[in-house]
C-alpha cells in the first residue's frame, strides 16, 4: 500500500478487509481507495485535515472540527477502519465507540458535563442558549441515573445508548 498512486494487491486488499472486522466488502475498498488517492491530493500516502476538509459533507458538518483530530493524517487502513463505524454492517458498539470520541475530545477515557455541553453546542448552535443546553443536558442526564458531576466512560455510553437503534449508515458507491 506504499503510495496513494500505487495499485491495491489482493493481499492488501484482504489487510484492509480484516483490519475493520470485514464489514466492507473487497470491491467496496477497492472504491474506498479510489476516493482515498482522490482525496490525498499530494499523493503521501495519508489524509491531511485540509484535504478531509474538501469533502463538502464533511465541511459542512457541524462536528467537523472534532472529527479532524480524529481523521487527520490517516492512512488508508485507518482511513477505512474510520469509516468501518459507518458501515451498515456495523455492530451498535461500534458505533458507540465512535460516538463516544467524538464526545471525548482530549482523550482521557472519560466524558464529562462541559463536553457534552461542547458537542451540544457545535450541533444546536445558536438555537438554544447555553442556559437551555445545561438545562436539557441536566434532565437527560438525570433519567439516564447521572449527575453534571458524573464523569461517563465508555460502558456508560453502551450503557445508555445501547438500546437504541443507531443510524449512522452511508453507502460506499461500488463502480
Amino acid at each position: 500500500m506504499g503510495t496513494a498512486s500505487s495499485m491495491l494487491t489482493q493481499y492488501d486488499i484482504e489487510e484492509v478487509q480484516e483490519h475493520c472486522n470485514n464489514l466492507f466488502s473487497q470491491q467496496e475498498i477497492v472504491s474506498l481507495y479510489q476516493r482515498f488517492c482522490q482525496l490525498d491530493r499530494n499523493a503521501k500516502g495519508f489524509i491531511s485535515a485540509d484535504e478531509f476538509l474538501s469533502v463538502p459533507e464533511f465541511a459542512m458538518n457541524p462536528l467537523s472540527q472534532r472529527l479532524l483530530k480524529m481523521v487527520d493524517g490517516l492512512n488508508f487502513k485507518d482511513f477505512v477502519a474510520f469509516l468501518s463505524a459507518f458501515s451498515a454492517k456495523a455492530n451498535a458498539q461500534q458505533k458507540i465507540e465512535l460516538i463516544f470520541k467524538v464526545f471525548d475530545s482530549d482523550r482521557n477515557g472519560k466524558v464529562s458535563f462541559k463536553d457534552i455541553l461542547e458537542v451540544l453546542k457545535d450541533l444546536s448552535g445558536s438555537f438554544m442558549s447555553d442556559e437551555q443546553r445545561e438545562e436539557a443536558l441536566s434532565q437527560v442526564l438525570k433519567e439516564a441515573g447521572y449527575t453534571k458531576d458524573s464523569y461517563l466512560t465508555l460502558d456508560d455510553f453502551i450503557k445508555v445508548l445501547g438500546q437504541s437503534d443507531l443510524k449512522m449508515d452511508v453507502e460506499v458507491p461500488v463502480d
